[in-house]
């Protein structure tokens, strides 16, 4: 695998940005690496989203991503975003703009990757797993799975927590509207155009653990096709590693279907 750390400018967020990069590479005498994949043909690409307090560096400190996506000949873009919620802040950046709409056009333009729906995925841990649910439920036309990691389910939740009142002020003014709550989107949505979803939590976070046994379960409710995961862990990197893992080795890799 190649890894690469890509320093770019953003037209939607009017700065310079960065990004992670892991894509394969067809190797022969490299010791101790499982590769994987087609290399005559564009590799899959999964959009690995960061939490509140990480950046695009998070998942390849913390965990062994990179060698879980070349078993599989996958590309990882792991975007850096801030403590935005991939959300267009109102008292800041349009991420939301950002890591939607501009982003995959200059992936597909720096690298060579996949850019066919059933190529492409998303997934993301905490603040990052309600990013990859919100990108999946906006735009299931673009994405065959999504996993959700410790997401952050309900987004209401912040406005109970006194400490996250400036993020919430921030990014949302104080109002969290449809277009930012994954119960309304999954209510909005087709049910048989979402891609397949993953919903992942530490069975030792209570308070997520609820809203995310709600998404899915209403999820189910609606014919839409759910994996869940509950382990024990908190939120933590122990835990996310182990999933991710999994995670990786779910993806419908090859699939034609949504």
């Amino acid at each position: 695998m190649a890894l690469i750390s890509c320093d770019f400018f953003s037209e939607a967020l009017q700065v310079g940005t960065s990004m992670t990069v892991v894509l394969p590479q067809a190797t022969e005498e490299q010791i101790g690496v499982q590769g994987g994949g087609d290399a005559d043909r564009p590799p899959p690409v999964l959009y690995l989203l960061h939490g509140l307090s990480d950046d695009h560096t998070a998942w390849t400190r913390y965990t062994s991503i990179e060698r879980y996506a070349t078993a599989r000949g996958l590309a990882v873009v792991m975007p850096a975003v801030g403590r935005s919620f991939y959300a267009d802040e109102v008292h800041g950046h349009p991420y939301w703009r950002f890591v939607s709409h501009e982003l995959p056009t200059v992936v597909s333009s720096f690298f060579r990757v996949s850019t066919a729906r059933e190529d492409t995925f998303v997934a993301g841990l905490s603040m990052g797993g309600y990013g990859a649910l919100k990108l999946a439920l906006t735009h299931p036309e673009r994405f065959a799975a999504a996993a959700s990691l410790s997401g952050v389910a309900d987004i209401g939740l912040i406005r109970e927590r006194p400490e996250r009142s400036e993020l919430h002020e921030r990014v949302f003014g104080g109002r969290i509207g449809d277009a930012d709550d994954l119960f309304a989107l999954l209510e909005a949505a087709d049910p048989a155009s979402l891609p397949r979803l993953f919903v992942a939590c530490g069975l030792d976070e209570p308070l997520l653990l609820d809203a995310n046994r709600r998404l899915a379960a209403r999820a189910r409710e609606r014919g839409v096709p759910v994996t869940t995961d509950e382990r024990p862990g908190e939120h933590e990197w122990g835990l996310w590693d182990a999933v991710v893992k999994d995670v990786v080795a779910w993806l419908p890799l090859g699939a034609t279907g949504p």
